[in-house]
C-alpha cells in the first residue's frame, strides 16, 4: 500500500465505528491520521491504540456542524503534519422517524451534520489541495442514497445530498489531480441505531442489523480506494451484508 504510506489523511467521525476502523487500518498502513470527533476521551484512547501500534495520531475535538471548528481542524493538520492528502467526512447521523412525527431537531440535526459537515470539510481542505494540485475527498453515503424507505425519507435525503456533492466535487477538480469517492455502506455495525428515538422504527432497524458487516469491511474500502495510483480515481462504491436486500 505505498500510495497510503506517509500520507496525512483527516478522519471525521473518528470516535467509534467506521471512522475509528478506518483510522487504525490507514495508521498500520503507514498514513498519519488526524482525528475528528466529539468525544474527546475516546479520540484520545484511540491516538494512545494508534501510537502503542507503532502509528502515528493526532487527534482534535470537532464538531463538524460549526463551519469555523471544521476549518481550524483544518489548520491543526496543516500545522501538525505540514499537508493535507486526504479528507474522509465520516462523520453522520440517523435518527430515523416518520415525517408525520415532525421530528423537527432530528431533521435539522441530519442536515446540519449529513449535508453542512460535508460542506464545511471539503471547504476548509479544497484551497489546500488546489494549491498542491492533488488530494482526495471521500465522503461516506450510505445504501440510502439510493433508495428511500418509510421513515427514511429526510436521511435518504442528506444522503442522496451527499451523492450529488461529491459528484460535483469531481467534476469541477478533476482538472486540479483532485480525487473524489463516495462510499455507500448498507448495514454496518455502528452506533448509527442508537440515534433513533422512535422504538418500533429502531427495533426494525436492529432486526435488518442483526446480518451487519464489521466496520472494518467499509475501513478496507477506504484504504483500496487510497491506494490507487493517484492517476486513478474511484468514484463510486456500494458495500453491504450478502444477505441484504
Amino acid at each position: 500500500m505505498l500510495n497510503v504510506e506517509g500520507k496525512v489523511v483527516i478522519i471525521t467521525g473518528a470516535s467509534s465505528g467506521i471512522g475509528e476502523a478506518t483510522a487504525k487500518l490507514l495508521a498500520k498502513n503507514g498514513a498519519k491520521v488526524v482525528l475528528a470527533a466529539r468525544r474527546e476521551e475516546r479520540l484520545k484512547n484511540l491516538q494512545s491504540d494508534i501510537e502503542k501500534q507503532g502509528g502515528t495520531a493526532a487527534y482534535k475535538v470537532t464538531n463538524v456542524a460549526v463551519q469555523e471548528e471544521v476549518e481550524e481542524l483544518a489548520r491543526f493538520a496543516l500545522e501538525k503534519y505540514g499537508k493535507i492528502d486526504v479528507l474522509i467526512n465520516n462523520a453522520g447521523l440517523m435518527p430515523l422517524s416518520f415525517l408525520s412525527e415532525k421530528k423537527v431537531s432530528e431533521w435539522e440535526q441530519m442536515i446540519d451534520v449529513n449535508i453542512k459537515g460535508v460542506l464545511y470539510g471539503i471547504g476548509a481542505v479544497l484551497p489546500h489541495m488546489r494549491e498542491r494540485q492533488e488530494g482526495h475527498i471521500i465522503n461516506i453515503s450510505s445504501v440510502a442514497g439510493h433508495t428511500v424507505l418509510p421513515a427514511g425519507a429526510v436521511y435518504s435525503g442528506t444522503k442522496f445530498a451527499v451523492r450529488a456533492i461529491t459528484e460535483g466535487l469531481r467534476q469541477e477538480e478533476l482538472r486540479n489531480n483532485i480525487r473524489a469517492t463516495i462510499i455507500s455502506p448498507g448495514a454496518v455495525d455502528t452506533e448509527l441505531v442508537q440515534s433513533i428515538s422512535n422504538d418500533k422504527v429502531r427495533q426494525r432497524l436492529e432486526e435488518l442489523y442483526s446480518i451487519a458487516i464489521p466496520a472494518d469491511i467499509i475501513a478496507e474500502t477506504i484504504l483500496q480506494a487510497i491506494a490507487m495510483p493517484d492517476y486513478a480515481s474511484v468514484n463510486e462504491i456500494i458495500v453491504r451484508p450478502t444477505k441484504q436486500q
